[in-house]
């Protein structure tokens, strides 16, 4: 089994004080993993996210936002040590950034608690994590990923901003609103997250372009949701994350100039920014 660190100095303890997790066998880390998931009455749901995590992740942040169900009592026998979260505000991006705070691992994992993304898929974002990259993307829609849960209008519109982003900040994303992401947690420090809703991932899919981060694309296929209703809606979401691009657009918040030998990542798995 071969031992892989980040390249940078994410871990100065000497070899011997390491504490090396096996993660496949190719693949060992030190550094530790965290993963946020952020959950509004998904008691039905939550068995079939947990069954997929890997065992050897560092920690599980549960991210309650006021369930009225068993949501919080079932994560709790589905995995032992669960750290948990109550949300004080509304909103998606509100949950996420009150899972970050709590978050001790050196990299971040976001996962939704409604069945619909795959936990085995995490090796591959922290095999982009610890090889280079400081944002592992999921995408849909990058060569081997897929959806079973997006309508046509979603689909349109996820293109076209899409294709808006990726012309006004350079970027080369396959896919924008997609909410399965993981990235070392220093990266927080660098994008400045200030959004409530649904709009936080594409939020900081621009910023970290204009944070000159290095990003990778991850192939990731999305299932359907298996119990209950979403609370997305199409239009009213999609004009948000319109709002946001645009402010970004106009923010004074200079886009950082890419060097002339631009540190971009390519496996051959996907696109990358």
């Amino acid at each position: 089994m071969s031992s892989v660190l980040r390249p940078a100095a994410a871990d100065q303890d000497p070899p011997a004080a390491r504490k090396y997790r096996p993660v496949s066998s190719h693949l060992a880390i030190a550094p530790p993993v965290s993963v946020v998931i952020p959950a509004m009455n998904e008691a039905e749901n939550l068995p079939y996210v947990f069954k997929t995590l890997p065992d050897w992740i560092h920690e599980v942040v549960l991210v309650d936002g006021n369930s009225t169900d068993d949501t919080v009592e079932v994560a709790r026998a589905l995995w032992s040590g669960l750290k948990v979260v109550g949300q004080r505000g509304k909103g998606k991006g509100d949950a996420l950034r009150s899972g970050f705070d709590a978050c001790t691992g050196d990299i971040i994992v976001m996962v939704d608690a409604d069945g619909s993304a795959d936990g085995n898929e995490i090796v591959s974002y922290v095999s982009a994590l610890v090889s280079g990259a400081d944002f592992a993307k999921g995408s849909r829609f990058a060569n081997g990923g897929g959806t079973d849960d997006m309508t046509f209008i979603r689909k349109l519109g996820n293109r076209v901003l899409c294709a808006v982003v990726n012309r006004k900040f350079g970027a080369r994303y396959t896919d924008l609103c997609y909410g399965y992401n993981a990235f070392w947690r220093h990266c927080l420090d660098k994008i400045d997250l200030d959004c409530t809703g649904f709009e936080i991932e594409t939020l900081m899919n621009i910023r970290v372009v204009k944070a000159g981060l290095r990003v990778q694309e991850i192939p990731s296929q999305e299932y359907l949701r298996i119990h209950g209703t979403s609370n997305l809606r199409a239009v009213r979401d999609g004009f948000r994350v319109l709002r946001v691009i645009l402010g970004e657009r106009s923010n004074r918040r200079a886009l950082r100039r890419r060097p002339r030998h631009s540190p971009l990542l390519d496996t051959g798995r996907g696109t990358v920014s």
